[in-house]
């Protein structure tokens, strides 16, 4: 009785302990300034890369380097990526060899797959992105709301945690979504540092969130 009270008092001090280093990596904002930030972005199949490069257009090259992460069946989106990138190095003679990287994951959820299923090929995205991760330790995670963000943003967020580095996690709400936020959104809306919605009406029910009109 009285080893398993202190295995009980341990397993409560340790919970304390976690939600205590949840609680100031979620709230810690702090960011170094330096010359340049290295930039996880995550691009998913269809409109989802169509907005993430639009947004790329305004970030300058101090963003830099360039990780995206799309799912490893993507190929459209790395195609996207690639002219992107070619056509930044044209305008730009002085980074005419940009410096980006291309990475794939496991896709967490692919169209109609059960969510039964889906738990599990989550789980099995975030075990191979946390190496990734933690190889990269970005300084910021740039994503807008593909499956895909979700392993990301939590291996992202466990660097924090185990006082590796933290990291800035940006999430911005995609522009078809007018009234509800979707679910990768729901989720990391209590993940992410700056959560931007492009709606009025999503700021009204998600006071905390950031609306800078439409961006993308």
């Amino acid at each position: 009785m009285e080893s398993a009270v202190i295995l009980a008092a341990v397993a409560g001090a340790a919970a304390v302990l976690l939600a205590l280093r949840l609680w100031i990596v979620l709230h810690s904002r702090g960011v170094v300034p330096r010359k340049s930030l290295s930039l996880m972005v995550v691009a998913g199949s269809g409109g989802h890369t169509t907005e993430i490069l639009r947004l790329l257009e305004y970030l300058s090259n101090a963003y830099s380097p360039r990780h995206y992460i799309i799912a490893d069946t993507d190929e459209m989106s790395a195609q996207k990526i690639s002219s992107f990138e070619l056509n930044r190095a044209d305008r730009e003679l002085h980074t005419r060899f940009p410096k980006y990287y291309i990475h794939r994951i496991p896709r967490s959820r692919e169209v109609q797959q059960p969510w039964l299923s889906t738990v599990l090929s989550t789980l099995y995205s975030m075990w191979l992105s946390f190496p990734l991760t933690y190889q990269v330790k970005p300084d910021l995670v740039l994503c807008n709301g593909p499956g895909t963000c979700v392993p990301i943003c939590v291996s992202a967020l466990l660097l924090g945690i185990l006082g590796i580095k933290k990291v800035i996690i940006v999430y911005v709400e995609s522009i078809c979504r007018v009234e509800h936020l979707s679910l990768s959104g729901k989720i990391l809306f209590h993940l992410s540092d700056y959560f931007i919605v492009q709606w009025p009406t999503l700021k009204e029910k998600y006071p905390k969130s950031v609306y800078l009109g439409r961006i993308v």
